[in-house]
This record gives structure tokens, C-alpha cells and sequence, in this order.
């Protein structure tokens, strides 16, 4: 693995000087924790901003789940007393479109067969009384098959799955006023199999880093505002869609700072550390449509800290999805 050269300091933070990155020595933690509800990013998308945190939470207790590559999201539970099912639209600010029942299905997803099929299905057959609060998860398709493509990747089962639908659960939402405003958490909690509902949760066990962050001299590292990063990370996507490895020349044109640019890259290569280390059981097999066999799209980091990330190799999996996936 290459090395990646920083500056030395004395942080703020109170974290021990440093020349170069290499990979630690390491013991196995698994723990969970809360997070807000919000779009999962890069870790090493979330320092442009000078936003450390992600360098913290990377060497540090956390759980992680694998990324199903499914397609909708989908969310139900009992909200205010009351059962419901729905796709992502149920986290909206404005025009929520909880589905109590078939007649809502019809209202606000009837113009869409494939989800108001799913929903109808999910309306019918999840057990209301196994899940008082409220539940996320990726649908991975209908049932009767054990191949599965609802995006970019492919799925293959060991055998055909019998039941009626496939659902890749993986989140639980603590609720306290609006449902936009929902509190998640991992759901580590295991579901039991119908005969309708298949549930799929692979286990991910992770060596966790260990010992601390390496420090960043703030002062020599041209931040980035939240403008101007996020025209960066667009600009990053794009080199991604092309099929362009993002090379440190490239990244420093973006960037626009040799230092932010180390750094970057630093925390890339972190995550891939991290990414080496996990194991996946209870999995499906998992094809690119090139054929070739991956363990997934990638993985969720949660931090014990409360922050999540999506644990992605870009150069793979990103590409694949933006020219061959939903984003193309």
C-alpha cells in the first residue's frame, strides 16, 4: 500500500503526531449507536469541509452492515398508532404518503405497477405485530427465482426463494414528533422468515483499526466551503463515471491544495484498509454485470460517535452504477 505524507503538528485535537499512514495493528469490536437520519457520504468526501470527524470515527467502535444493492427503499411500521408501508417518501417534509391501506396504494403509487405491487404485497403480509416501531430496508425483488436484479448488481441465492417478496432490512427509526425528523439506528436484531417475506441480513465482522487518528496541521490545509466542496465531489463523480482512476494530478486540479489533496487520499485509503478486513456471512452471491463476483456494493459504517458513512469502492462499484445503474 502506498504511503501518504502529511505534515506534522501538535492538534487541537488532541491527536498524536504524525509522518506518514500505514496500517496499524489491529483487534476485533463491534458496537452500535444512534445517528441522525441523513444521506450517507464518502468519508473522505466529508473532510473537504474541514469536517474531521470521519478520521475519528473511522478508527474507532462501530458497527457495519453490507450495502444491499436494492431498489426502492422501502419503510414500514406503526406511525402514531398506525400500520403503514411506503418507500422513502414517508422521511418527505412536505406531502407524506404513509399507505394505511390499499386505497392509498392506489392514490399516491398507483401510476408506479411495479412499487404499488410491492407495497400491496407488503400491506398484506408483514406481520403488523412484530414491528411496533418503524423499519427500513432495500426490496431486492419478488420472489419465486433465486436470481435477483432490481439496479446494477445481481444476486444469486443458493436455492429458489419461495417466498412472495425479498426485503434486505437494515434500519430502525426512533420516532419522537415528525418522521422526518426520525432518529436511526443499525438494526441488529434479526428477523424471522415467513412464508411470504424472506428477510436477508448478511453478518459483517470487522477488524476494528485501533490506536489513534493520525493528526492534520489544520493551518497548512486549504479548506473547502460547503459550495465549493460540493462542486468538487461532482467534478470527483465525473472523473468516477469516466472511468478515470482519480490519480493524485487529477485530484490536486480539483482540489486545488497539494495538502487537501494528501489528505483525501489518506482518508481513502483508510476506508479501503478498513473494507480489507470485512467478513461477510449469510450472504447471497453477489455479480457485477460484467460477471465478475463481489462481496457487494460495499458497506455502512456506524460510528460509535453516532455518524454514519457508505463504505464504497468508488473505482468499481461507483463507476459501474453511474454508467450501468440507476444513475445512468
Amino acid at each position: 500500500m502506498r504511503q501518504v505524507t502529511l505534515p506534522i503538528h501538535n492538534t487541537k485535537d488532541g491527536l498524536p503526531s504524525f509522518e506518514s499512514y500505514s496500517p496499524p495493528n489491529c483487534s476485533i469490536y463491534v458496537t452500535t449507536k444512534q445517528m441522525p437520519n441523513t444521506h450517507l457520504q464518502h468519508p473522505e468526501d466529508t473532510v473537504l469541509t474541514g469536517d474531521l470527524r470521519a478520521l475519528r470515527d473511522l478508527y474507532g467502535k462501530g458497527h457495519v452492515s453490507l450495502k444491499i444493492d436494492g431498489a426502492p427503499a422501502v419503510v414500514w411500521g406503526h406511525y402514531q398508532g398506525k400500520f403503514f408501508v411506503c418507500t422513502k417518501a414517508a422521511f418527505n417534509k412536505k406531502k407524506v404518503r404513509l399507505c394505511h391501506n390499499t386505497q392509498d396504494v392506489h392514490t399516491y403509487f398507483g401510476h408506479q405497477e411495479d412499487v404499488a405491487d410491492m407495497l400491496f404485497l407488503m400491506l398484506k403480509y408483514i406481520p403488523r405485530d412484530e414491528f411496533p416501531g418503524v423499519y427500513q430496508g432495500d426490496f431486492m425483488g419478488f420472489g419465486r427465482t433465486q436470481t435477483f436484479k432490481t439496479n446494477t448488481l445481481t444476486y444469486v441465492f443458493p436455492e429458489v426463494i419461495q417466498q412472495k417478496l425479498v426485503i434486505a432490512p437494515h434500519t430502525y427509526y426512533n420516532v419522537d414528533g415528525k418522521l422526518s425528523e426520525a432518529v436511526a439506528e443499525p438494526l441488529t436484531e434479526i428477523l424471522t422468515d415467513t412464508p411470504h417475506i424472506k428477510w436477508v441480513q448478511p453478518s459483517v465482522d470487522f477488524v476494528h483499526l485501533g490506536l489513534n487518528p493520525p493528526p492534520i496541521k489544520r493551518s497548512k490545509v486549504q479548506f473547502m466551503s460547503d459550495k465549493e466542496s460540493f462542486v468538487a465531489q461532482q467534478q470527483i463523480n465525473a472523473l468516477v463515471k469516466s472511468g478515470q482512476e482519480i490519480d493524485d494530478r487529477d485530484l490536486h486540479w480539483i482540489l486545488g491544495d497539494i495538502y487537501l489533496t494528501n489528505l483525501y487520499q489518506m482518508v481513502t485509503e483508510i476506508k479501503e484498509d478498513l473494507m480489507e478486513t470485512m467478513i461477510v456471512t449469510d450472504s447471497p452471491r453477489c455479480f457485477l454485470p460484467d460477471g465478475t463476483e463481489v462481496v457487494g456494493e460495499g458497506f455502512v459504517f456506524h460510528s460509535e460517535r453516532g455518524r454514519s458513512y457508505k463504505l464504497v469502492d468508488r473505482p468499481v462499484f461507483s463507476f459501474t452504477n453511474f454508467t450501468q445503474g440507476k444513475f445512468n
